[in-house]
């Protein structure tokens, strides 16, 4: 049976899990989907090549699962101090003060850690790519949905970067994280609509 916890509490009213744990949590299935094709691999003659890869890359998928699923608990934390300094009181200039500088310390997480789901869930792509390369054939739609779910759990994360980032006021910090987000879009995005297309064609 299917647990919905997760799906459950993402569909309430509660802000946490949002976004962000959602993307680490369609990252996580793409892990899992890519680990699949690698499973239905691992132990066939016509494979025996490729077979040491592989099992690396089944470790290395397993390993960023895992990560995933504890950048969702680590989201939700990340959250909740953004959250309260946006509800501090702002009658003063000494509370309004106080509440920018509470705001501004919570922004460093919260941009950080949808930057480090978009870093994992470029290492799921990259294994993406390898599997559906060098996976079973009979698993080669699964490779490309994984690549798609993988690519979509990317751009999702870079929305919480862009939010936050709208509010921080140190402009190099900013720049910083910004030009990271960039980069990793990029390359995911190359990497994932490349391997698309390739499974497209080679289904059709």
């Amino acid at each position: 049976m299917i647990d919905t916890q997760f799906i459950e509490e993402l569909a309430s009213k509660a802000p946490t899990p949002g976004g962000g744990g959602a993307s680490a949590y369609a990252g996580a299935l793409a892990s899992a989907l890519a680990s699949m094709v690698g499973n239905l691999t691992v132990g066939k003659k016509k494979y025996a090549e490729v077979e040491e890869r592989v099992q690396a890359e089944l470790i290395e998928l397993e390993s960023t699962r895992h990560h995933l699923l504890e950048l969702i608990d680590e989201d939700a934390r990340a959250f909740e101090p953004l959250a309260a300094a946006y509800g501090m009181p702002k009658g003063t200039e000494a509370e309004k003060s106080a509440q920018n500088e509470a705001l501004q310390a919570a922004l460093v997480d919260a941009c950080e850690v949808p930057l480090e789901i978009m870093v994992t869930c470029l290492e799921v792509i990259e294994s993406c790519v390898f599997m559906a390369r060098h996976g079973s054939v009979l698993a080669l739609s699964d490779a490309g949905a994984a690549v798609v779910i993988a690519k979509g759990a990317l751009q999702a994360a870079s929305l919480n970067v862009v939010i936050n980032l709208g509010s921080m006021a140190d402009e190099e910090r900013a720049s910083l994280y910004r030009g990271q987000m960039e980069d990793l879009l990029a390359a995911g995005n190359s990497m994932a609509d490349e391997v698309y297309a390739d499974v497209l064609e080679r289904l059709s």
